[in-house]
């Protein structure tokens, strides 16, 4: 039996809840890291909606494990203030939904701006770990292009001003960001919480797991090591309702699609990864 549990972006294979409770049923995954609900952010529920759809997968034997938060995928010089409030209601989403973990990200910028930015985000990081405490959430930084921990030694930066901020490790990200996932893991694993997922090949482009030069069987074999339990499958091959929404204004990602629907392009994710482990 494996170590590990598996989660999953289910919203790609289906924007609707049923759908997204279907393709987890068919692939043995009992864990959600919830994003997109039937075609709309999870951000835009209200708390009531919260409730119901907490109530639907506790029927139906689903936990929401993690929020796949957009909170700081915004432009570093946008109105923080705004923001926060969205991360504050996002937070109590997560208390209803009973969700353990949330994703957040470091805020939109030129990688040559990112030196001046450096103190800015630390303190607006710092403030919504704490609040993220006084919700008992633990609060997950994930490495993504175009924003200040885009590559590790900036993500380090982060973790060693705040030791309570922990990891999502994602190895596609890094190789589009150019940095070597092995020699990331090494600089930050004392702060990993939990892997995402995917893979990506020399040209940037979006493959199953294992099937690219992201190091995947090695990461999953470091993963074991430091006792890692959960990975969010986060596939990425196949355009689903609101990946534009993700990405920053002007920048896209490269998907294969080798896949004639979301729901085939998820199962194969899926068995990449069960093959792996």
């Amino acid at each position: 039996m494996s170590i590990f549990k598996l989660c999953a972006f289910a919203d790609e294979a289906d924007p609707a809840i049923s759908g997204q409770i279907e393709a987890l049923h068919d692939n043995d995954i009992e864990l959600i890291e919830l994003r997109g609900v039937e075609g709309r952010n999870m951000t835009e529920l209200t708390v009531k909606e919260m409730r119901e759809l907490r109530n639907r997968f506790d029927n139906e034997g689903i936990k929401v494990w993690s929020m796949g938060s957009p909170i700081g995928k915004v432009e570093i010089e946008g109105d923080f203030e705004k923001h926060l409030e969205l991360y504050r209601h996002t937070l109590e989403l997560s208390k209803v939904a009973g969700a353990e973990k949330m994703r957040i990200f470091s805020f939109f910028m030129k990688p040559e701006e990112a030196p001046k930015y450096k103190d800015e985000v630390i303190d607006r990081l710092g403030k919504m770990v704490e609040l993220a405490k006084d919700a008992g959430i633990v609060l997950c930084h994930e490495n993504e292009k175009d924003i200040y921990g885009d590559i590790p030694e900036r993500c380090a930066d982060i973790h060693k001003a705040l030791p309570e901020l922990r990891a999502v490790f994602d190895p596609a990200n890094f190789v589009q960001c150019g940095a070597d996932t092995l020699k990331a893991w090494d600089i930050l694993a004392p702060y990993i919480e939990y892997l995402h997922m995917k893979d990506s090949d020399a040209d940037m482009i979006i493959v199953p797991a294992g099937k690219g030069v992201a190091n995947i069987p090695k990461i999953l074999e470091n993963y074991a090591a430091i006792g890692g339990g959960v990975i969010t499958l986060e596939p990425h091959l196949f355009e689903f309702v609101g990946l534009a929404g993700l990405e920053r204004e002007g920048a896209t990602s490269v998907i294969g699609n080798n896949y004639e629907t979301k729901r085939e392009a998820f199962d194969a994710g899926v068995n990449a990864l069960k093959a792996l482990i």
